[in-house]
């Protein structure tokens, strides 16, 4: 009985591992806003605006959510402190009408992917307004 248990163990140990790795998941209900988790504090994904768009909509969702600490429109970045984690968002255009956008969320070194698909998910859904 206790060899069972063990073997058991070490297999869930192991299969746990394997499957550990950066799996990319659908962000939103069935993945209607099509950002992907592609760690464990980032979620990336493109959006149909442009970068001029989609910068205005980020510094809108940060300020609401928390305050915004550095702006670097040139780069693309901005920082925010939302519940007391800091929140990265970088905008990269892809095209004159589609933006690759990153949130990317950390509190004290741990990764808080809730909040990095949460600002992600504001931001998308604020173009429908």
């Amino acid at each position: 009985m206790l060899r069972q248990r063990t073997c058991a163990f070490i297999l869930a140990v192991l299969l746990s591992f394997s499957t550990g790795g950066c799996v990319m998941l659908a962000v939103g209900a069935a993945g209607v806003v099509g950002g992907y988790v592609i760690s464990p504090d980032t979620v990336e994904g493109s959006v149909a605006r442009s970068l001029d768009e989609t910068w205005m909509s980020a510094q809108e969702i940060t300020g609401i959510m928390g305050r915004i600490v550095e702006e670097n429109a040139s780069q693309g970045v901005l920082v925010a402190e939302i519940s007391a984690a800091r929140v990265t968002v970088t905008m990269v255009a892809i095209n004159a009408s589609t933006t690759k956008l990153t949130v990317k969320a950390r509190k004290s070194f741990m990764p808080k992917i809730d909040l990095a698909q949460d600002v992600y998910i504001k931001i998308v859904n604020s173009f429908e307004r």
